[in-house]
């Protein structure tokens, strides 16, 4: 595609709804619950990946970059997404893949990036740690960190709009540049809940999101108590409140991210740290083919 197409694909997403949650728990503690879908956003470019790469891609393709390299697990989002966009839009890409046992078969993440032409590149998780080493032997690759986040990734979460004014805005943590966009874009009016989907200290959240950005960090607020044990870790509690979510609501969660915030902010609900008539708004960052149940 040229650039002139890939700014317009970027710019005509599929509307995402704020949809309201209105099931026993929100009623019960008079809370105004809305999801903002950004799961609909793409079929396959989905929730906040769509952003995180909008302004990396048509910066490569400025650059004249044909060619893009990033790094990821076997279940990361990011890596599907990146080969999803990459064929869509006419990028060569290449995957580097954390775990040298692992191979193109080890996960449905992993075969459909290998469906779309990525190049996956499986290297141990010390090698994995080298990631300036790696890059240098591809100098005519356009670099994406890992889960996409830097400068560029920042500014396309800029771009969500939410259109309801919020006492609280949620997001899921990985590696920090959503809840960074989030914090830059709607900082001022709302207080940001950052969920940690990894088993790590709220001060680690905390520095890994403020570097990232240089808003007052007296409106971001981190809770670490939903990882359910670490990243992609999950339970029968967690398996069976994200069931019930979607047999009361209608909506999908997946269990790495979403599905671990919600809970988070059900607990929450439950133990009245939101008043009534709050209002609470949760970014549905995607994810769904994670599903693994």
């Amino acid at each position: 595609m040229s650039l002139e197409e890939i700014i317009s694909f970027f710019e005509c997403p599929n509307q995402t709804p704020l949809q309201k949650i209105e099931d026993k728990i929100t009623k019960t503690y008079q809370v105004n619950l809305y999801i903002k879908r950004l799961d609909l956003v793409h079929p396959l470019i989905s929730g906040n990946k769509f952003y995180k790469l909008k302004h990396n891609l048509i910066n490569a393709k400025r650059l004249n970059f044909n060619k893009l390299i990033t790094f990821g697990g076997a279940y990361s989002n990011h890596i599907y997404a990146v080969s999803a966009a990459g064929k869509i839009l006419g990028f060569d890409t290449i995957g580097i893949i954390r775990g040298n046992e692992l191979n193109e078969k080890s996960s449905k993440t992993l075969e459909f990036a290998n469906a779309n032409g990525m190049k996956l590149h499986f290297v141990s998780r010390d090698e994995y740690r080298k990631k300036e080493e790696i890059i240098s032997n591809f100098s005519d690759a356009y670099v994406i960190p890992e889960g996409g986040t830097n400068q560029f990734a920042i500014d396309g979460i800029k771009d969500i709009e939410l259109d309801k004014k919020a006492d609280f805005i949620c997001t899921s943590f990985g590696t920090g540049g959503t809840s960074a966009g989030i914090l830059e874009k709607y900082g001022k009016k709302s207080q940001i809940i950052a969920f940690s989907s990894l088993k790590i200290k709220p001060e680690e959240v905390r520095d890994e999101i403020l570097k990232l950005t240089q808003i007052n960090s007296q409106k971001l607020m981190v809770n670490t108590d939903f990882s359910f044990g670490g990243y992609g870790k999950i339970d029968s509690t967690l398996k069976e409140f994200i069931l019930k979510f979607e047999m009361d609501n209608k909506i999908q969660l997946d269990p790495v991210y979403t599905g671990k915030m919600m809970f988070g902010v059900y607990e929450l609900i439950k133990n009245s740290f939101f008043k009534e008539k709050q209002t609470i708004i949760v970014i549905h960052s995607g994810g769904l083919q994670g599903r693994n149940f």
